[in-house]
């Protein structure tokens, strides 16, 4: 196996490289300081297996690094190892195809463990980032959902809802309205088929569980 460790700190870089060897004894490493460096590895050598890098190498932005030596090695196994535990730079650095993002402050046997699971095949994200992404991404799927019943209702049809929201007959609401109560029914009736509910108080419990009441 042959390994990138791009880390600034000398210290923290010769750790990392002996739990690389405590995982992999016979593993090569290559241990450098900026991301100009890892690309001349790069260059230099293909079928590198696996690189670390700590996000916020000086010589170049994370975005840009990272985007460059995903470029230029398309097989390597990517782990981010960094102080920031900022869920934005997290959910980026996974569109980006990380497979690992393992915060510093996690204690040497737990980073063992989630750079094990990444050389095995596995992905690793800090359970509260984890957590915040999976609440985001429900979140975001209310959101859609909230848009593309909006989008499916007429301006008529949300006014109606709230009206019938309000208890109001279809008398009232065509008074309301300024409409026939003929006008009124056949608002109802596509509001129900857009909501897909049979009735009124089905239509309100559905507006309700979706946020457009």
């Amino acid at each position: 196996m042959h390994v990138i460790i791009a880390e600034d700190h000398i210290l923290f870089r010769e750790a990392i490289a002996k739990l690389i060897k405590e995982i992999e004894p016979q593993a090569a490493i290559d241990e450098v300081s900026r991301y100009e460096e890892v690309y001349q590895l790069l260059k230099d050598r293909q079928g590198y297996d696996l690189i670390i890098v700590d996000l916020d190498l000086p010589d170049i932005e994370w975005e840009q690094g990272l985007f460059q030596i995903k470029e230029r090695s398309k097989e390597a196994k990517i782990i981010v190892i960094t102080a920031s535990e900022d869920i934005p730079s997290i959910k980026k650095a996974v569109s980006m195809g990380i497979l690992g993002y393992i915060p510093k402050s996690l204690p040497p046997k737990v980073m063992l463990g989630a750079i094990k699971i990444v050389m095995e095949g596995g992905s690793y994200l800090p359970i509260t980032a984890l957590n915040q992404i999976k609440r985001d991404s429900v979140e975001e799927e209310v959101e859609s959902n909230k848009r593309t019943i909006k989008n499916n209702l007429t301006g008529r049809q949300l006014e109606v809802l709230r009206l019938i929201a309000q208890g109001k007959s279809n008398k009232q609401i065509a008074y309301e309205m300024q409409v026939s109560e003929a006008t009124v029914k056949l608002h109802i009736n596509s509001l129900l088929k857009n909501l897909q509910v049979h009735n009124r108080t089905q239509a309100v419990l559905e507006g309700q569980k979706q946020g457009i009441l």
